[in-house]
């Protein structure tokens, strides 16, 4: 089953192909809203999409700003100014994500995804 992902618009077509590549449904934030819109319009479009927030923005991860539980799922790709971990952090994430391809597991959950481990928040 595909999942329904919107792509903030710091995420490179690199990070967008290897999750079409693993049958999932990218929306990309520039098809729908500028894209300097801010982070409150873009995380309520991927709501309008039933979609998983999907950001290399750090700001997604601050749970009092952006609490898990009102939202369909946010995933945080931490990169830390490293972007050659990119490749390895995206094939963590594609077999994470075919290992639960159900929305309802990421629907009010945070996940901050490093190429090491998996963080989840509630």
């Amino acid at each position: 089953m595909s999942l329904r992902i919107f792509a903030d618009h710091c995420l490179s077509n690199f990070i967008m192909e290897k999750l079409r590549e693993a049958g999932h449904l990218v929306f990309r934030l520039k098809d729908y809203i500028p894209q300097d819109s801010p982070d409150e319009i873009a995380i309520a479009q991927a709501q309008e999409l039933d979609a998983i927030m999907l950001s290399l923005n750090g700001d997604f991860a601050d749970i009092v700003t952006y609490p898990p539980e009102s939202y369909k799922g946010i995933i945080a790709l931490q990169v830390r100014n490293h972007p050659e971990i990119i490749p390895q952090l995206m094939a963590r994430l594609v077999n994470y994500l075919s290992i639960h391809p159900e929305l309802d597991y990421y629907t009010g959950k945070l996940f901050l995804m490093e190429v090491h481990r998996i963080r989840v928040r509630e």
